[in-house]
């Protein structure tokens, strides 16, 4: 699951040296005599650099799971219900008590409660058991080549070539998800070299063998992204039946107490005392959830709306909060309904993206912002009613 959803995140990309970049597309063989220059211009012997991309090839099939991200297009408690099962839930539980350990000292040292490595760590790869076959310098490469996110990934390249000078990384064998992680919480080249740890006290960092390396490595990196120590993250809560949802979404903040003013409540426990923001995946007759500061750190680690609400969701169902309230959500649009809604959201002036049917913050916020001009409730879920009236 992991391979089809991990991005590239912007600590890694703003961690490295600003350079200025050289044409996608082209002649794959001159692209890869750009990349020796660009490296050697970074500080990386030519010897290495030539070492690294002598046998470096295109490969087609990264460039089709690049593009296959259809999984996207289900809602949040389709997506939910199909990642989260049982056999997960005691695999985490069982996890957590064989690394226990390790997730103490992940936790005093980095602040990271040892259920959101949990769930990462379940998702990205379950639990160290797939964590792909793909040639990762052939799968770099051949993304920073194609021109839809060069700049995305060229960075990773030359991450890889120093991982390489060390001898931690081989471009023959090195393999792992189509989009370049590697291991089993599935870390990009540049996260691996700024927040590699070796956790098992062996004097390497095994991010594919070692669970102790690869959660202690993961939990450095949420740290440095921003993560806040002893702090939740998303806490499902219970709405009023009428209450203005324009306020719902992530562009809005409000402290807890304006929130229960609002009559938004725990469903279980008691709210943080910390700012948030209420989140209505599929509107304002389904689930219901706050999420706190931290829960902006996820978006570092994917930018898919819908798996990083159910990582973050799947973490508390690891630490014991009981499964969400589904409530009755109204319908919504299939893909090609959505790729019709986003065409008209597009041709009104509104950014959306790519026209791909998924539901991400550009939708959402076009599809609120038109529900407030309509008069229909604005709590960003499109609809078929939407859609008619537009």
């Amino acid at each position: 699951m992991g391979t089809l959803t991990r991005t590239i995140s912007a600590f890694a990309i703003c961690a490295m040296p600003t350079l200025a970049l050289a044409e996608c597309g082209g002649s794959f063989y001159n692209f890869k005599s750009g990349l020796k220059s660009e490296a050697v211009a970074r500080g990386i012997s030519a010897g290495t650099a030539d070492a690294f991309l002598a046998n470096v090839q295109q490969d087609a099939k990264v460039l089709r799971a690049d593009r296959a991200q259809g999984v996207f297009q289900r809602p949040f408690i389709d997506f939910s219900r199909r990642l989260i099962s049982q056999n997960r839930i005691n695999a985490g539980q069982s996890n957590a008590g064989r690394y226990d350990a390790i997730f103490d000292q992940i936790e005093q040292r980095y602040g990271v409660d040892r259920h959101v490595l949990l769930a990462f760590w379940a998702f990205e790869t379950d639990f160290g058991a797939f964590q792909g076959d793909f040639n990762t310098a052939n799968a770099l490469v051949t993304l920073a080549h194609d021109c839809r996110r060069p700049d995305l990934f060229r960075p990773q390249i030359f991450a890889a070539m120093e991982l390489f000078a060390t001898g931690n990384f081989d471009p023959m064998r090195t393999t792992g998800a189509w989009a370049g992680e590697i291991g089993m919480v599935q870390m990009l080249p540049q996260d691996i070299l700024i927040n590699g740890v070796d956790g098992d006290g062996d004097g390497a960092v095994s991010l594919k063998t070692s669970a102790p390396d690869a959660l202690m490595s993961g939990g450095k990196m949420l740290q440095h992204l921003g993560w806040r120590a002893d702090e939740p993250w998303l806490q499902e809560v219970t709405v009023p039946a009428q209450m203005d949802w324009a306020l719902s979404g992530l562009n809005t903040t409000k402290s807890t107490a304006d929130w229960q003013s609002l009559g938004v409540l725990a469903r279980n426990g008691t709210l943080a005392n910390l700012p948030a923001s209420l989140i209505l995946p599929q509107g304002h007759k389904g689930p219901a959830f706050l999420a706190y500061p931290n829960f902006s750190v996820y978006f570092e680690w994917n930018q898919s709306f819908t798996y990083v609400l159910t990582a973050a969701y799947f973490a508390t169902r690891l630490a014991g909060a009981p499964v969400y309230d589904a409530g009755n959500p109204e319908t919504g649009l299939n893909g090609d309904a959505m790729k019709q809604l986003q065409t008209k959201l597009q041709a009104r002036g509104y950014d959306v993206g790519k026209i791909d049917g998924i539901l991400g913050s550009g939708t959402r916020a076009a599809v609120q912002a038109e529900q407030m001009r309509l008069g229909l409730p604005a709590d960003a879920w499109p609809t078929p009613t939407l859609l008619n009236q537009l």
